[in-house]
Parts: structure tokens; C-alpha cells; sequence
């Protein structure tokens, strides 16, 4: 029924891994019938609810289609689906708190910066072989870096938090090393991981980041790297405070040959402290992007980290783009100069509406979850069926299967537009729509 492909695994997460891949490659061309759940149950020798799980997580990533008895086969179009792929259609008139986008009202207008950057230019324009960071940036982002106790090291500057990411992993990563993290977690990582050929092992994520437990898992099943959001986790704006930090730290001090990588592009809409990780591995990276404070069109992050890896880093980037322009690095400059966005003022906007429809919801018996950030994240029990309901109702959110692998299901919704007004009908909305899950922490 499947040629020479072995399906493997032993988690729900390997499985379908191993079936995505296995589409990936053409070896499960579209259409082929997938083994029945307790036939495959017996041939890996797990639970049969373990490949159901699996199942269940590519129907949702539009890997697979069931139909009843007949079966489950690898759908016709697409092959992969990678998870941005599952957003819901948003009809016309339909209120869409699936985006994840900042408020724009919030955004600080770049018209002085891009003008101060291009008087700049005509003054001393960018050549070849110039210093890909602009002196100016990098002293900003380690004077601000230094204040909030991350270790000294070098800087870099890539095309977003997610360029930057991938680049520390393919320092030292190689296809068929394992990688934690978070779960839920950032969906576009979730998709890049596979992407590098690396494996996935999920960390559980309390309101407090990943839950120690299941980092000493993850640490103790060969995870190479670990990453870690540092405030205003995706999809469920989660914050490593001081004491998480510190049970984080001790787990990695045993395991000083893995590689950390910590995301903090919540820098400046957040108004919680950083508590880094940073300098207890022999590598680390932190990248502190510009997106959600300054515009998501504004592709800067800052990087830092020890020596070989930044070394590493910047080498390999010479010999693709070279360096992100100057031109929008002196922009940066400008804009952290003048203050252009005192984070206080964004997070006390965001968390007015995010605290809002969190305490709206819990006077309707309804718990969910949001410390910081511009995201809710709502466990449910039935994920189709609350972002079904909730269509039907006018409002669109996200559905949780774009951000998890192993945890249970969920909806994230955006109040990054939402208005006061719109609290108390979504409140309603959601509580008539989605059966809540119970547990503090996300799985």
C-alpha cells in the first residue's frame, strides 16, 4: 500500500513528521491510502490514539483527507501545507483578529528617519566592503543589550527575527539534529525547522515560557538547540520572568554543547523586564527585531551572541546578500534615538485590550491566556468547531493548529485592532462558541 516508504515514529509528532516527509519527497504520492490507525499502531508498536493524534495534526496542516471508512489519503493539492497555508478565509463583513499584525495607529511614522537616513547616504554612501553593521546601530543595540544583562558579544544585523534565527541554526545545526521549541510556538519556526531538516521535539509553554519539565525532556532526548521567546510569546504572550530564567539556566548549565537561541522581538511593546538565558552555553544567539514596535516592513534585527557563532553568522551572510542595507539600519538609529516609540505607552495600549476580553471572558467562565504582547491564546476543546462557531458569529480567528504540534487545541486571536466597543460582543462570542479546555499550561 506504500511501496518501499516506512512510515516511523514513536510520538504523535514523529509520525506525522515522517508522513510530511515522506509527501515532501514523493514517496506518498497524492492520493495513496495511508494505513489504518491500528495497523499502523501495531506496526510501530504505539498506542493507537498516539497515530490518531498524528492523523488528526495532518488533516489540520492540510497534509491529509479522510473520508469516513474509506480511509485517510494524502490530499490531491497541496502536498505540504505549510502552516501560514491554514488561515481562515475571511469573508466580507467578517471582523478578522487572525493577522497578528501590530496596530499601525501605533506604528511611528518613518518619514524623518528614512529622510534622516538618506541625507546620510548622499553624504557617505554605503560601498563595498564597508562594515556590514553600522557603527552607530551596533553601539545602541549592546548599550541597551549590556543594561539588560546580556552578555557581551558581537553584532550582527539580519532581515528579521526569523532570518536571523534560521542563520544561528544553520551555524551549527546539520539535517537530522534536533531542535526544542516551544509549543505552541511561533508557527513560521515551526515550518522552517522541517524546512532545514531538522527535528522537532516540542516544548510544553506555561504563562511563564516552556515549562522546565519539558525543556530536561527535550534536553535529555538530544535537542542540539533550544529557542526560547522571551517576552510576548506567539501565539499565547508568554514572558520568561526571573524565576523561570533561573530553572532555565540551571537545565542548560548540564548541557553546555547545546545551542540557545533566544527571540525577543517583543523589544518595544513590551513594559516587562528581559530576563536572558544568554552566556550559559558555550554558543547562544538573542535577536531583537524591529517588526512589531516600528512596522513589520522595516526588516532589522539586531543579533548578538558569542564569538564562533557570530563569526559564523556574518561569514556566511558575505557570501549571500552581504549585508542589510544601511540605508534602513541608519533608520533604526534615527528612530531609537528620538524615542520615536516609548514602549510603556504601546504595551499599556495593548495590554488595556488584551487584559480587557481576558477579564470579559473570565467573568463568562472562560479562561485565557495573554501576559504581554498583542495575542490571546484560548485553549479549546474542539479547535474547528470554535473558529467555525465563531465565523458563523462575524468574528475570524486563528486556528491553533498553525502553532502547535503536540499541544492541545486552541485559537489565538489578535486584539492588536481591537477596539473597547468590541470587547464585550467577542466576550460573548467566544463564550457561546468554544467549550473550554482546562490546565494552566498550553497542552
Amino acid at each position: 500500500m506504500l511501496g518501499e516508504y516506512r512510515i516511523t515514529g514513536r510520538r504523535a509528532s514523529d509520525i506525522a513528521a515522517s508522513v510530511e516527509s515522506g509527501v515532501g519527497s514523493g514517496a506518498l504520492a497524492p492520493g495513496f491510502l495511508l494505513p489504518p490507525m491500528r495497523e499502523l499502531a501495531g506496526e510501530l508498536g504505539v498506542n493507537p490514539n498516539t497515530v490518531a493524534a498524528a492523523y488528526r495534526t495532518l488533516r489540520e496542516r492540510g497534509v491529509i483527507e479522510t473520508d469516513g471508512r474509506r480511509g485517510s489519503r494524502v490530499r490531491a493539492r497541496p502536498a505540504t501545507a505549510p502552516r501560514d497555508a491554514l488561515r481562515t478565509p475571511v469573508p466580507d463583513g467578517v471582523r478578522d483578529l487572525t493577522q497578528g499584525n501590530p496596530d499601525v495607529a501605533l506604528l511611528p511614522s518613518l518619514d524623518g528617519a528614512l529622510a534622516a537616513a538618506a541625507r546620510r547616504y548622499a553624504r557617505q554612501p554605503t560601498l563595498y566592503g564597508q562594515d556590514p553593521v553600522l557603527p552607530d546601530l551596533a553601539r545602541l543595540a549592546r548599550t541597551a543589550l549590556a543594561a539588560e544583562g546580556v552578555p557581551a558579544g558581537p553584532v550582527a544585523v539580519t532581515s528579521g527575527a526569523l532570518d536571523g534565527i534560521e542563520r544561528v541554526l544553520a551555524a551549527h545545526l546539520r539535517p537530522g539534529d534536533a531542535v526544542a521549541v516551544e509549543d505552541p510556538g511561533w508557527g513560521a519556526l515551526l515550518d522552517l525547522a522541517p524546512a532545514l531538516g531538522l527535528k522537532v521535539l516540542p516544548m510544553a509553554v506555561d504563562d511563564e515560557g516552556p515549562v522546565p519539565a519539558a525543556v530536561a525532556r527535550a534536553l535529555a532526548d538530544g535537542a542540539r538547540a533550544l529557542v526560547v521567546t522571551a517576552r510576548a510569546q506567539n501565539p499565547t504572550g508568554a514572558v520568561v520572568g526571573a524565576e523561570r530564567a533561573r530553572e532555565l539556566r540551571d537545565l542548560l548549565a548540564a548541557h553546555p554543547g547545546v545551542l540557545l537561541i533566544e527571540d525577543d522581538h517583543g523589544h518595544g511593546i513590551v513594559d516587562l523586564p528581559l530576563c536572558p538565558l544568554g552566556g550559559v552555553t558555550r554558543h547562544w544567539a538573542l535577536v531583537r527585531s524591529t517588526a512589531k514596535a516600528y512596522g513589520p516592513d522595516l526588516r532589522v534585527a539586531v543579533l548578538t551572541g558569542d564569538e564562533v557563532t557570530l563569526d559564523r553568522v556574518r561569514g556566511r551572510q558575505r557570501l549571500g546578500p552581504g549585508w542589510v542595507s544601511r540605508l534602513l539600519q541608519c533608520a533604526v538609529v534615527e528612530l531609537w534615538s528620538s524615542g520615536a516609540v516609548d514602549p510603556s505607552v504601546v504595551a499599556r495600549a495593548y495590554g488595556l485590550r488584551r487584559d480587557g476580553l481576558i477579564a470579559a471572558l473570565a467573568e463568562r467562565g472562560v479562561r485565557a491566556h495573554g501576559r504581554s504582547g498583542m495575542n490571546v491564546w484560548l485553549p479549546v476543546a474542539d479547535e474547528t468547531a470554535a473558529v467555525t462557531r465563531l465565523l458563523a458569529a462575524g468574528w475570524a480567528v486563528a486556528a491553533g493548529a498553525r502553532f502547535r504540534v503536540e499541544a492541545g487545541p486552541g485559537v489565538r486571536i489578535t486584539v492588536s485592532g481591537l477596539s473597547p466597543a468590541e470587547v464585550v460582543p467577542l466576550a460573548d462570542a467566544v463564550a457561546a462558541a468554544a467549550r473550554p479546555a482546562s490546565g494552566g499550561r498550553f497542552d
